[in-house]
């Protein structure tokens, strides 16, 4: 349930990500405004920027993949600060997370996950999947698609949501 729950969650959001920047850079032409004061905009000085928003749900997204699988995740500088950069960025995370596969997590549930930053603490991969990928990917997703609302981008729920797999 990992898998499921991890890479194609990731991609799909990603996807989303990718498409609500392109509204975003569509938005910056028509209102000729450089993209670069998008990228660059924060909701609050405390917080990061946009860019930052978009470096962080790419890197929450393969290396954790990356933790729970044991596979190498690829390194990106984290120096993105127009929209083809972010977008570039955005696809090779793509690209990699569609490596994976079901058979890659056998066993993740159980793995021991710690980070340098818990400082010699950790978590089973499940609870690491549960309380802190997931939601850090979704929370760095969400704060990219409130700050380009903020600045006026004409998005939505829609297109934070994406493609449903509606039936008939």
């Amino acid at each position: 349930m990992l898998y499921e729950m991890t890479a194609p969650q990731f991609i799909k959001g990603l996807r989303n990500l990718n498409v609500i920047l392109g509204k975003a850079a569509a938005h910056a032409e028509a209102k000729k405004i450089e993209m670069t004061v998008l990228t660059q905009s924060r909701l609050f000085p405390d917080q990061l920027n946009l860019a930052r928003q978009v470096e962080i749900a790419c890197d929450t997204a393969k290396i954790g993949c990356a933790r729970l699988t044991g596979k190498e995740a690829p390194a990106h500088d984290d120096n993105q600060i127009n929209y083809s950069e972010l977008k570039t960025r955005i696809e090779k995370v793509i690209a990699y997370l569609s490596t994976l596969t079901k058979t890659d997590f056998a066993g993740a549930e159980s793995k021991q996950i710690t980070t340098p930053r818990w400082e010699g603490k950790w978590m089973t991969g499940e609870e690491f999947a549960l309380h802190h990928a997931v939601p850090n990917f979704y929370f760095h997703i969400a704060t990219a698609y409130s700050i380009l609302r903020h600045n006026g981008v004409e998005i939505g729920k829609k297109d934070y949501l994406g493609e449903m797999p509606f039936k008939k």
